[in-house]
């Protein structure tokens, strides 16, 4: 089965009095990535627990609106996660979906917002173009390391120098925009332009990747324009 980034297995292994909390939050990681959904038993298989376990966990989380049980007995993403997913920097992944579909639909690649959280980047919102067959993608929440990618790098170019940064983040704190080449995924090509907010929001950028280089140049411009449109957005 394919997880969510960030949903753990290991739901047992932290402090004691923080078991069941850990085991409730990879629950609600894995339903919320299900498209179809998970029964008792399968949540139980991932998290390595009782069924007995598992079910108190989904039971839990469906009196609280964040899951709920369907006629074919399988737990999906209920109204309650939507509300706090909503909350998350000021609704910031719903502000951006025009701005990002439009783009995606434009160039006929996949466009990303990502921001930076501790030394990763995340991924807020994916967009897959609509008018092509084929596309690269990944999931809304993947985590990658915030040193790699056009969407790290742009991302430490808004923030303040630090010793030992690399060259390239220096250089597209002074042009404002990076493509890459197989930093993250072989043979693919990434470009990123920061988009500019105020403290405290998080450091944000759009990222556009393809594993062809004429559209990933073609597209500069329409990033930037993209990237300075939310910059207004979330100002």
């Amino acid at each position: 089965m394919n997880r969510p980034d960030g949903a753990q297995t290991s739901a047992g292994a932290g402090a004691p009095g923080s078991q069941t909390l850990a085991r409730g939050l990879t629950a609600l990681h894995l339903v919320a990535g299900s498209p179809t959904g998970l029964t008792v038993g399968e949540v139980a298989d991932e998290i390595g627990v009782h069924r007995t376990i598992a079910y108190r966990l989904l039971s839990t989380l469906a009196q609280f609106r964040f899951v709920a049980k369907g006629e074919d007995g399988r737990y999906r993403s209920a109204a309650a996660l939507a509300v706090l997913g909503a909350s998350f920097d000021n609704n910031v992944r719903q502000l951006c979906v025009p701005t990002l579909r439009a783009l995606a639909d434009e160039l006929g690649a996949t466009v990303s917002l990502l921001v930076a959280e501790g030394d990763q980047q995340v991924a807020v919102a994916v967009m897959v173009p609509t008018n092509v067959y084929y596309q690269l993608s990944f999931h809304e929440g993947s985590r990658y390391p915030l040193d790699r990618g056009a969407a790290g790098i742009a991302l430490l170019a808004s923030m303040a120098p630090r010793p030992g940064e690399r060259e390239l983040v220096q250089q597209t704190r002074q042009q404002g925009w990076v493509i890459t080449h197989g930093e993250i995924e072989p043979n693919t090509y990434g470009l990123a332009v920061p988009v500019h907010r105020t403290a405290p929001s998080p450091p944000t950028c759009i990222n556009l990747i393809s594993h062809r280089e004429d559209v990933v140049l073609n597209g500069r411009d329409a990033v930037i324009k993209a990237a300075g449109d939310l910059s207004a957005v979330l100002s």
